[in-house]
């Protein structure tokens, strides 16, 4: 995702220029004196927490939450250990 950093005054000049950035999948910094001071981007996937995806299955089902069942969540999880590499700005 491309960002681009642009002043409160160009944001107000062509905010649907900016709004078609953002469709476009870019994330827009907006800035005030070289600080940030409003981030745009698209809206983010919806997720659910582990207590509701399991608050959603049937009373009836043979889904079993066993040590098998933790250690592929395990798996899961070690595969996807990337490093968190935020903005010099956060």
């Amino acid at each position: 995702m491309a960002t681009f950093h642009i002043s409160e005054d160009e944001a107000a000049r062509d905010f649907s220029g900016v709004m078609a950035r953002v469709r476009a999948g870019a994330e827009v910094v907006i800035e005030s004196d070289a600080r940030p001071v409003a981030v745009l981007h698209a809206p983010l996937p919806p997720t659910r927490t582990l207590e509701e995806a399991i608050a959603m299955l049937p009373e009836n089902s043979t889904g079993i939450m066993d040590e098998s069942f933790a250690r592929d969540v395990e798996a899961a999880i070690a595969a996807h250990r990337e490093p968190l590499n935020p903005p010099a700005w956060d």
